[in-house]
């Protein structure tokens, strides 16, 4: 049993979770320390049970609870959470899209995979967390896109298989995908917060169109509160 690039991530997020330091990025999510905790032990605990779908005599079908069932799930609830009908569609139009792009280079990075810098488990979540961001934007349609992306990618991948009658194990969400879909995942929503952040204060706060009206009322209470801590900081040190 090995510990994994994506278990690792996971940890180390479980650590910064318990510092609080992912809190506002989680509150924008709808998801609060506690369920987040929970989610990335569930993904960590999942990772390593595998359900039986088919056995036949060449081929076998599986799916990881962790690498597939969890993050299914995570990504729905924040899907179901998301702000607007817009952000909803958008979400999954990015999932799709991204699902597609990467099961086509699939098949020109299978073919070329000796040729390439790095290995081929790390440029899937690079294009899905870039394509998740590009199409979500916000953090919820970033790691939803990304998320579901791959989760599709890896299903259209075992359909493949199937179809094909390729012989051997069709494992959804098993394997390198268990790692692909975390670090997909967690790239999106930095790209996310990074950019995101840096234009809001760019523009000198959240933008208005297109977002929840309850939504933006409580960011607009988190900045007040912030800014107000930060004037009474500066009032004491005086």
């Amino acid at each position: 049993m090995t510990f994994a690039v994506g278990r690792w991530v996971l940890v180390g997020l479980s650590l910064l979770i318990f510092l609080g330091i992912t809190e506002r990025v989680f509150d924008r999510m709808h998801l609060s320390n506690r369920m987040a905790l929970l989610m990335v032990a569930a993904l960590i605990v999942g990772s390593f049970i595998n359900l039986p779908l088919y056995n036949g005599e060449d081929l076998s079908v599986q799916i990881n609870l962790g690498g597939a069932l969890v993050p299914v799930g995570l990504a729905l609830y924040v899907w179901f959470k998301a702000g607007t009908i817009k952000e909803k569609a958008r979400s999954l139009f990015g999932a799709l899209v991204t699902a597609g792009i990467i099961f086509a280079m699939g098949r020109f990075l299978t073919i070329n995979e000796y040729a390439l810098p790095i290995d081929v488990i790390y440029i899937y979540p690079i294009i899905a967390g870039l394509l998740g961001y590009l199409f979500g934007r916000s953090r919820k349609g970033a790691f939803i896109s990304a998320v579901l992306g791959i989760v599709f990618f890896d299903m259209l991948h075992g359909i493949y298989l199937i179809v094909t009658n390729t012989p051997g194990l069709v494992h959804f969400g098993g394997g390198g995908i268990f790692d692909t879909i975390i670090l997909s995942g967690v790239l999106a929503v930095v790209l996310a917060e990074v950019i995101g952040e840096s234009r809001e204060r760019l523009q000198g706060g959240p933008s208005s169109e297109g977002r929840d009206p309850s939504v933006l009322k409580n960011l607009q209470a988190a900045d007040d509160a912030s800014m107000l801590y930060l004037r009474e900081e500066e009032e004491n040190e005086e």
